[in-house]
């Protein structure tokens, strides 16, 4: 009940493209799996922490005799039922074992800043797509406005044709174009709404967001882009300091190195120390009296200290075989290092080109705008004075309206390539609301 209630007072605001992604990374069922595996590498780092300490085991048993069995006060066979109670404390440390438990806990570090690079570029991956579907959202609602514009122009131009027909400057044909004219801009209108609805639905499935619920979206405050920011090579420097992805492969190579001296290290000996006490009751069920317990547990204490020196001499090739596993890990993980520096100079270079291609054709569409524009209104007027067709007119309108349309769709564009870039930078995706 509570979670419906949050959804409806959500309904009736208005989410900026900001909130859609903090909400999208706030929701999402792969982010919260690789919160999760971090915090399983959080575990992984406590427990190597803890193979520094030192194990301490305690332990009681008790067993009832029935029928033959060694009586431990005469250390003679006897036929009666008897108890038995031992307690037992021990302790033991590993002073060196191939400085694995070293490695092991630098691998465990190296796992959780992995582990929180794989949650940011998570993170930036659903964010990236709530953004593009947003603009994609955006771009349903501004083909919606010019559809319904050219609509209502039409239906403005069929109400003056028909006036003229009246008077007898046109005839039934030219109403009748009219009429054809206005039936397709209606279609139009259809579908761009279905349009619209398919890209929300879109958007509120990246966010994870209920579909059944009114998800209403602000302007993204499309405006034209100037200029391009700086060069790929500049860009480049800068994302291989704070990219991700390119982080993660960087701390595979260092988690494999690890690796590799942790099976390095089972070629070492290994030396434990340790030392514990015990002590034991025994009593005949078919007698009294006999020794208290504080009196045996006290008699019977042993002590002991040991320290164990295990040399490895042969295991049948097994840590040949796991080094050698490992020292390939450590090249896939250098490869993929490589790999992912060039594609991320490939990403960027991408994206630059991109934006300076979605620049051009920006200034380009916005001339085209323009100048369709005039000839629309060139066009209706002759058309009013009889020296144009209805034909001459829808085809000036259905141009006017695709250069309207291919004009927001490079605004779109500079603002969807130029926040791409801005990441690689190293700028938040979304901004704290």
């Amino acid at each position: 009940m509570l979670a419906m209630i949050c959804v409806h007072v959500h309904a009736h605001e208005v989410w900026s493209v900001d909130r859609c992604m903090k909400y999208a990374v706030a929701h999402s069922h792969g982010v919260r799996q690789q919160q999760l595996a971090l915090d399983d590498n959080e575990s992984d780092r406590m427990r190597a922490w803890g193979a520094f300490l030192p194990s301490v085991e305690a332990g009681v048993g008790g067993q009832f005799n029935f029928g033959r069995t060694i009586d431990p006060e005469t250390n003679t066979y006897t036929n009666v039922n008897t108890f038995y109670n031992n307690y037992s404390l021990s302790a033991s440390l590993p002073l060196f074992d191939g400085m694995r438990r070293y490695h092991a806990l630098r691998l465990a570090k190296v796992n959780t800043l992995l582990g929180r690079q794989a949650l940011r570029a998570k993170q930036d991956e659903t964010a990236m797509q709530v953004y593009k579907a947003y603009v994609n959202v955006c771009y349903g609602r501004g083909a919606l406005a010019i559809a319904t514009d050219k609509r209502d122009e039409s239906a403005e131009l069929l109400r003056r044709t028909r006036l003229m027909e009246r008077v007898g400057t046109k005839g039934g044909a030219d109403v009748a174009q009219m009429e054809a004219t206005l039936a397709a801009d209606e279609c139009e209108v259809t579908r761009c709404q279905n349009s619209l609805s398919n890209a929300t639905l879109a958007l509120k499935s990246a966010m994870n967001y209920p579909a059944d619920s009114t998800l209403t979206l602000d302007t993204l405050g499309v405006k034209p882009i100037a200029t391009p920011i700086a060069n790929a090579a500049d860009i480049y420097a800068r994302a291989k300091a704070v990219n991700p992805t390119l982080r993660q492969a960087e701390y595979g190579v260092a988690a494999a190195r690890q690796s590799l001296a942790i099976a390095r290290g089972a070629l070492l000996p290994t030396l434990s120390v340790g030392g514990g006490l015990g002590t034991t009751y025994f009593k005949n069920l078919h007698q009294s009296g006999g020794a208290s317990l504080g009196d045996q547990l006290r008699n019977n204490m042993g002590k002991y200290v040991y320290a164990t020196l295990s040399i490895p001499l042969f295991n049948r090739l097994a840590t040949v075989s796991s080094i050698r596993r490992e020292r390939n890990s450590l090249r896939k993980a250098r490869e993929r290092l490589d790999f992912e520096r060039s594609e991320l100079r490939r990403l960027v270079t991408e994206a630059w080109t991109d934006l300076q291609d979605a620049w051009a054709e920006q200034a380009k569409t916005r001339s085209m705008v323009v100048a369709d524009s005039i000839a629309a209104r060139v066009s209706v007027r002759k058309y009013e004075e009889g020296m144009a067709s209805p034909l001459d007119v829808r085809t000036t309108a259905v141009a006017l309206a695709r250069s309207r349309a291919r004009y927001l769709q490079s605004q779109l564009n500079c603002m969807y390539r130029q926040r791409i870039l801005n990441y690689y930078q190293g700028d938040a995706l979304w901004t704290d609301l």
